[in-house]
């Protein structure tokens, strides 16, 4: 089967036969893997990269190699905190790679690449399962771990700690993959990325980034770079701040960063958390988004940028022969908003608008049009959390995409695909863990569809639920194999997806039924466009620029 495997070895005796599993030759060394119990192979926990523990906040190098055989037997997490603990670790640039049993060096399959999300401060490779429905459509699959929260994203405007570490991180898995997914039986000329929500911001930022092409197709899940929640400024107090906390006084960024890099990595992860530096907060507002995300870096020389402009006005040439799929999901904001109190609604006030805007004195008057638009003369409350949610949504979600999409073909795209993912089953991320009950599909449902994971059983996966996974799969992996995700139509996927141009635009609405619709949200979406040009001098991302 692997010709590219130079040995394999009997690693065990299961249920009274030999399991045996791979062992892999890569650049770097051999790596063994296992044997999973639907046939295909997966390498757990591999590294790509290393972080310096002198400077655990820097940018990483590349992993040297391994001098005997490497056991790939355990994905792990990088440091976060998930249900009130510490976990993961600082060794954590590592890589979950999953091999159909087809794969080999005379079939060489498609790669698909997934960066996970976690608004850039939780979430891991493994976080929403495994990918068998994926991998049954004959693609290897890579998950990639990438550094969170303070040790990934700090932005200090020096050399040391630029910014946009954990994107470098990622920039160094795609090398990594580049180099060696042929020793895996995967096609390096053949590779897809693809993420939901953070993980989908990754991808729209390396679609535009100052780095080399490192895929040829792009999916970007939730996750717009023109979204106002992607990005932040940097900020030089960070440091000072979480060292203030340990009662390490100083002015100097240099010695602050000294000091906390002899904390120990747990105890740095809880404080940025408990001060809420690095967290994912429940019900956000404009004061209460973390001060750790993206951010636009300095340019420094000698430095290795990621991107030293807003999104909105880069131009990348990577873009020009990259096919794309960008969309999400219809009820996005209910994963938040769906679980919020009388009062929050009751005391609404629509300020989410200042994160894209400078009003000043006349922010007022703008979040009247708003106001007006979304919910007339009434007075907000939780009578109207549907409206309210829908401008979240809107403001979020659906119009950043509309604009990134739009962006895409300015600057040279030529084949942008979009989708609204509403289907609402028994295997809606969010909806599940959450227990909600808002309709369509609220943001990383469609997660539960892609990924196989503990707490949705296969006994209880319903036809149309299943159906909905072939589907979404199958139109994934056509994309990775053929750049069309319906280079032909079929009883499963009736309906051609067509991608949109500069004077239309259909979408795929990923419901019980597919269908090719015109201009989601097509309302809504006009009082926005209207909106963005009317305020378009007090638009953040704009000034300063001649753009």
């Amino acid at each position: 089967m692997w010709s590219t495997i130079l040995l394999i070895s009997v690693f065990g005796l299961v249920q009274g036969q030999f399991r045996v599993d791979p062992l892999v030759s890569t650049k770097g060394g051999l790596i063994r893997g296992l044997r999973s119990d639907q046939g295909y192979s997966k390498f757990l926990g591999v590294p790509y990269a290393v972080v310096d523990k002198n400077n655990p906040f820097e940018t990483a190098v590349p992993h040297s190699g391994f001098d005997s055989i490497f056991e790939a037997y355990e994905s792990n997490a990088c440091l976060q905190v998930d249900n009130d603990a510490v976990v993961g670790t600082i060794d954590c640039l590592t890589l979950d790679i999953y091999v159909p049993s087809i794969a080999n060096s005379h079939n060489r399959l498609p790669v698909m690449v997934w960066i996970h999300g976690g608004a850039f401060a939780i979430g891991s490779a493994s976080a929403f399962g495994t990918p068998d429905a994926l991998l049954r459509n004959d693609v290897i699959v890579v998950a990639i771990n990438y550094r969170l929260g303070i040790y990934g994203f700090m932005c200090l405007d020096i050399p040391e700690v630029p910014g946009n570490q954990g994107l470098k991180d990622q920039v160094l898995a795609l090398r990594w993959i580049n180099e060696n997914i042929e020793a895996f039986g995967g096609n390096a000329k053949q590779i897809t990325v693809f993420g939901e929500s953070a993980g989908g911001t990754s991808v729209n930022l390396h679609l535009l980034s100052s780095y080399e092409s490192l895929f040829q197709k792009a999916i970007i899940q939730s996750g717009p770079a023109v979204s106002p929640w992607a990005l932040v400024e940097s900020n030089n107090t960070v440091p000072l701040a979480l060292a203030a906390a340990l009662d390490f006084n100083t002015d100097d960024i240099h010695e602050a960063l000294n000091y906390l890099a002899s904390i120990d990595p747990h105890t740095l992860t809880q404080l940025a958390f408990d001060l809420q530096i690095s967290s994912v907060v429940g019900i956000r507002g404009t004061s209460n988004y973390p001060l750790i995300y993206p951010c636009i870096e300095k340019d420094i020389e000698g430095v290795e940028h990621f991107f030293t402009e807003d999104p909105v006005n880069l131009v990348s040439t990577k873009v020009r022969d990259t096919p794309i799929i960008i969309g999400n999901n219809d009820n996005e904001m209910a994963f938040m908003y769906g679980t919020a109190d009388a009062d929050f609604f009751s005391k609404y006030n629509f300020d989410l608008v200042s994160l894209a805007f400078d009003f000043g004195d006349k922010l007022e008057d703008a979040l009247s049009t708003v106001r007006h638009f979304y919910i007339g003369d009434e007075n907000a409350s939780e009578n109207l959390k549907d409206d309210i949610t829908d401008f979240a949504t809107d403001f979020i979600y659906n119009h950043p995409t509309q604009r990134m999409a739009e962006r895409f073909l300015d600057i040279g795209a030529k084949t942008v695909y979009r989708y609204i993912f509403s289907y609402s089953g028994g295997r809606n991320y969010f909806k599940v863990i959450r227990n909600l009950n808002s309709t369509g599909a609220v943001h990383a449902d469609e997660l539960g569809y892609l990924f196989e994971n503990d707490m949705f059983s296969g006994d209880t996966t319903t036809p149309k639920d299943q159906l909905m996974i072939d589907r979404i799969t199958t139109l994934w992996t056509n994309f990775a194999k053929y750049g069309d995700p319906t280079p032909g139509t079929s009883e499963l996927l009736p309906v051609k997806w067509k991608p949109i141009t500069k004077t239309s635009q259909p979408y795929l609405s990923l419901d019980s039924d597919l269908t090719l619709e015109g201009r989601p949200f097509q309302h809504r979406m006009s009082f926005w466009d209207v909106f963005y040009r009317l305020y378009r001098d007090q638009q953040k991302c704009l000034q300063g620029s001649s753009k």
